[in-house]
């Protein structure tokens, strides 16, 4: 969320952010109740100071009944005050986190993902001399996973990767790992079950009614948790109600947890395969710093994800995402996108973003900086590596005509040096 001082002063920034984002502006509204909130606060004290004097004069007045009578009118008049003051906060409250953050001036400004603009391309998709085959082909014929089997027993969206290839997935995920910890990054395993409100503290949903991640999150019927979507969810409130030395920051994670996420707005996309799933895999990266760090750690962890593409030997694109297309809580945001060679596109293989103190604010995250002053961390994340969506680029750029898979060089030591899967080898 963001500061109530920042929108008091800046108005027009702030209309602006909801415009461009996509998101209604409740700035007048959320003024109005600011100006009434700080009269009441102000009314509120005032009348209390004058009950206490009265209350002190009170042993010694020739006229005590009537002190006694004003200050009961006194108490009537505060405790009205006071109930409307509370219903005044509760919706200022509820609108400030109807407030999105304001995004970069950097920013590409429209209204969706056809706004958004390419920064840079790497590598050149490869040509191949047969008709290179989709994924869920090459899991087929390798007997590398049992699509219907699976969606019997779990029903759909599900999958399960069976011998080489689960292993190449492991593989994939452990040299993730230890090349973010190579570069100082603390790796975690995290839980995936939480309470909705870890969820909302990482402010992907406006407002503060927690129904509104029905659609999308995993609720665990009679108990008060949920499945988390994300590692980051996890990471956001770690280190919530602290306050952190400036000399600590930045501190970089490596999140891994089993994620789960409903997809309940990609009905008819994707059916096949394992790119959209209920269930997968994901190490993501999280930092926490000083605002002033924040643009040089955008850089760090997208060149990060960038390594990894070059690393698997992947054609790969940096996308710089519209005002439309980052979402409620973003300052900023790039997505990685690796080439699909069965669809001849690039494809979204993670999304590196900075939150500015958006997040922190919510779950009361600060630090103490040079000069003794408290100030609210900025945070980013950015994912490391998501499976099994991350395979499909690596079997479907590596195949061959037999089926089988060239393994990437850095992965060979990880899989017994073997430099190929499948196939008839």
């Amino acid at each position: 969320m963001l500061d109530i001082k920042f929108i008091r002063e800046n108005p027009d920034i702030v209309k602006n952010a909801c415009k461009v984002k996509g998101f209604t502006d409740y700035t007048d509204e959320i003024l109005k109740l600011d100006v009434r909130v700080r009269e009441l606060k102000t009314l509120t004290q005032t009348m209390t100071a004058e009950k206490n004097k009265i209350s002190k004069e009170i042993p010694t007045a020739s006229d005590k009944a009537s002190l006694v009578a004003r200050s009961k009118e006194i108490s009537n008049e505060i405790a009205a005050d006071m109930d409307e003051l509370a219903q005044k906060e509760c919706e200022l409250n509820e609108l400030l986190h109807m407030v999105p953050q304001i995004p970069d001036a950097s920013a590409p400004i429209g209204p969706d993902e056809d706004s958004n603009i390419e920064v840079k391309r790497v590598g050149t998709p490869r040509e191949f001399d047969f008709t290179p085959r989709p994924q869920w082909e090459l899991l087929d014929m390798n007997g590398w996973w049992a699509p219907d089997k699976i969606a019997q027993i779990c029903g759909q969206r599900v999958y399960c990767l069976i011998g080489e290839a689960a292993e190449l997935e492991l593989a994939v995920q452990t040299y993730v790992i230890q090349k973010l910890i190579q570069k100082g990054f603390i790796f975690i395993n995290c839980p995936s079950i939480t309470k909705p409100q870890t969820i909302f503290n990482a402010g992907h949903f406006k407002g503060t009614d927690l129904s509104v991640m029905d659609n999308d999150v995993f609720m665990l019927t009679d108990t008060d948790r949920c499945l988390a979507g994300t590692a980051e969810i996890i990471l956001n409130s770690l280190h919530s109600g602290e306050v952190l030395n400036e000399k600590d920051l930045p501190i970089k994670y490596a999140g891994f947890s089993p994620c789960f996420r409903k997809e309940a707005g990609a009905a008819g996309r994707d059916t096949r395969g394992i790119v959209r799933i209920h269930q997968f895999n994901k190490v993501e990266q999280y930092v926490y710093c000083t605002p002033q760090q924040s643009d040089e750690m955008h850089e760090h962890i997208l060149n990060n994800l960038c390594e990894f593409m070059q690393d698997f030997e992947l054609p790969y694109r940096v996308i710089a995402n519209s005002t439309g297309d980052m979402g409620f809580n973003k300052v900023k945001m790039n997505d990685v996108e690796a080439w699909f060679p069965s669809e001849n596109t690039y494809r979204e293989v993670g999304s590196c973003s900075s939150i500015g103190q958006f997040q922190a604010r919510r779950t009361n995250t600060r630090y103490r900086d040079k000069d003794g002053n408290m100030q609210f961390c900025a945070t980013l994340n950015n994912t490391a590596i998501a499976l099994p969506r991350a395979l499909v680029p690596i079997i479907e750029n590596h195949q061959n005509p037999d089926g089988s898979v060239n393994i990437p060089k850095v992965l060979q030591p990880l899989m017994g040096g073997r430099t190929k899967i499948g196939g008839k080898h």
